[in-house]
């Protein structure tokens, strides 16, 4: 019987694609998902959102973030994002393109935010990640750490962290780490 219908449906996109227009792409449930969120998007004035690849391709984009408080204000962070076809049963992948000295954000631009991993459900949307990402530049967590060092850095000596913050936005050395400059 599902072979029945599979014919059928290809026998309808022939006859679709005879009168000589190209094929239509459908979208998938996941495609039509990011086109409703991104459509309802209420960013911060300090984020907004760009598609390198052109409008064509929603399923990967980046976010950039200005925080306007807290130990990152005056930076400015790029983090690309990639979409499966199943979103929103799958959270979308988030990575830092901006090399950041944060306790959160590893060296290779892997985010921890528990949104993204062990507490996304479906009914989340990527205004709930991006809001999820700023908060991390406002009130950093030293306590869920994928960059150790900062996150001991920040517990044991806030000001120093302040310091080597500082020092890695305004394109330096902290440690053995070069960061580029991205205030």
């Amino acid at each position: 019987m599902i072979k029945l219908f599979k014919v059928k449906e290809k026998q309808r996109e022939l006859a679709e694609n005879a009168n000589g227009k190209p094929p239509i792409k459908k979208q998938s449930a996941g495609e039509l998902r990011l086109h409703k969120d991104i459509s309802e998007l209420n960013l911060p004035e300090t984020c907004s959102i760009s598609f390198p690849n052109g409008k064509d391709d929603l399923m990967n984009f980046e976010v950039t973030i200005r925080p306007d408080e807290g130990y990152y204000v005056g930076g400015t962070f790029v983090f690309s994002f990639s979409i499966s076809s199943i979103y929103p049963h799958e959270a979308p992948k988030v990575k830092c393109k901006t090399k950041v000295y944060h306790p959160n954000i590893d060296l290779e631009g892997n985010v921890c935010l528990n949104i993204l991993r062990e507490d996304w459900k479906p009914v989340l949307n990527i205004n709930t990640i991006i809001y999820g990402l700023y908060h991390l530049f406002t009130e950093p967590n030293h306590e869920d750490p994928l960059n150790h060092e900062a996150a001991a850095v920040l517990s044991d000596n806030p000001s120093l962290f302040e310091s080597n913050v500082r020092r890695a936005m305004s394109g330096g050395y902290v440690g053995e780490t070069f960061f580029q400059r991205c205030i």
